[in-house]
């Protein structure tokens, strides 16, 4: 691995926690919100069934509610770690460029289909999270595109020469 590589691993790797522990402060304000432990408490219901006490919320719900009311971390969050599973891939699969675009295809498809699940979100969160997973996942079906097709161009220029 190279020295730009590594790099580029760390500097992704410390926003990743930087805005990890970023947004689970910033989402610990639920506890002073009980009228949000309804709608903001997934994982919390998933575990105890009823959030009665502040005590009762699950660390995991921190991120959901900084996610729905301050997204700027949990993004920051979800782009750096797309980034370092990016170059991980890449530093894996760098031969073989074709999987690399394959992995790019799928990952943009998924990330359209994240929209569906966060688009009718009421909270500036939602919106900004569909914004995040459209933009990435249409980057990620256009690169992979560029490699797909600039390998077909490789490989046939090969071929006539």
């Amino acid at each position: 691995m190279s020295v730009k590589h590594s790099v580029q691993l760390g500097l992704a790797f410390f926003l990743l926690m930087f805005s990890t522990i970023a947004a689970w402060y910033e989402g610990s304000e639920l506890l002073n919100n009980p009228w949000e432990w309804e709608y903001s408490t997934p994982f919390s219901h998933l575990f105890n069934q009823q959030v009665e006490i502040s005590s009762d919320i699950s660390q995991l719900d921190f991120f959901i509610y900084s996610g729905k009311f301050t997204p700027i971390f949990p993004v920051l969050m979800i782009i750096s770690l797309m980034y370092l599973v990016n170059v991980s891939v890449y530093l894996m699969v760098k031969r073989n460029l074709k999987h690399f675009s394959l992995f790019l295809a799928v990952k943009g498809i998924l990330l359209l289909m994240l929209i569906g699940s966060v688009s009718e979100s009421p909270t500036i969160g939602g919106g900004i999270f569909t914004i995040t997973f459209l933009i990435s996942g249409t980057v990620c079906l256009a690169v992979a595109l560029v490699f797909y097709f600039e390998l077909f161009k490789r490989t046939k220029s090969e071929n006539y020469s």
